[in-house]
Parts: C-alpha cells; sequence; structure tokens
C-alpha cells in the first residue's frame, strides 16, 4: 500500500444547504473561512446551493432551484428568438408581396401594345 496517500487534515466541517437551512456534519479537507456554532462548537462552514435534503430527485418534488437566474435568461432569450424569427418571416412575405407586384407591372409595361389600325 502506498504510504502518505490520503491527506492528513481532515477535521470536521459543517455544509449548509442555502435552500431549506439543514445543516450536515462530517469530516472534510475543505478550505473555508466561515464558520458556524453548532451544539456549542464553532466548526468551518461551507454554504451550498443544493443538497441531498432540496434536490427534486430525493425531495420527489418537481421545483426549479436557480439562483443565477439562468432559467430567466434562458426563456429571455428564446422569446427574443422567436420574436425575431416571426419578423423575418412577416419580413420575407412583405418583400415577396412587392418582388409580385413589381414583375406584374413589369409585365404590363413590357408587353407591345398591338396597333388596331391597319395600313392601307
Amino acid at each position: 500500500m502506498k504510504k502518505d496517500l490520503h491527506p492528513k487534515n481532515y477535521r470536521p466541517v459543517v455544509f449548509q444547504d442555502l435552500n431549506n437551512g439543514t445543516t450536515v456534519l462530517t469530516r472534510s479537507t475543505v478550505v473555508t473561512d466561515d464558520t458556524i456554532k453548532l451544539d456549542g462548537t464553532e466548526y468551518p462552514l461551507v454554504k451550498v446551493h443544493i443538497s441531498s435534503t432540496s434536490h427534486p430527485f430525493f425531495t420527489g418534488e418537481e421545483r426549479i432551484i436557480d439562483i443565477e437566474g439562468r432559467v430567466d435568461k434562458f426563456k429571455a432569450r428564446a422569446a427574443a428568438g422567436e420574436a425575431a424569427k416571426e419578423q423575418r418571416a412577416a419580413a420575407a412575405i412583405k418583400q415577396a408581396k412587392r418582388a409580385a407586384a413589381k414583375a406584374e407591372k413589369a409585365a404590363d409595361t413590357v408587353a407591345p401594345k398591338t396597333d388596331t389600325k391597319t395600313e392601307k
């Protein structure tokens, strides 16, 4: 077995879920500046956005946990893309109508008019 493979700085650390406030005391080597007093003892504190107590897979609840607004940004981009797509389609229809009208007008002016008078 290899010697000195595992780190020596394991210590008790508290992980706190920011969604529901649950805390888990475990051993870890994580480095943090925050501390929390738990059962009269002060421990290093690591704040997490999601844990097994708030994750939909473990809780059975389906909810969106969006800390950084990613879902809202995605929905805004999707709406803007859809609006741009509709605008391009409307412009293409308008342009096709103009081209058809222009072609029709050109066909009327280019066609030679026949003279009904005959020379004798």
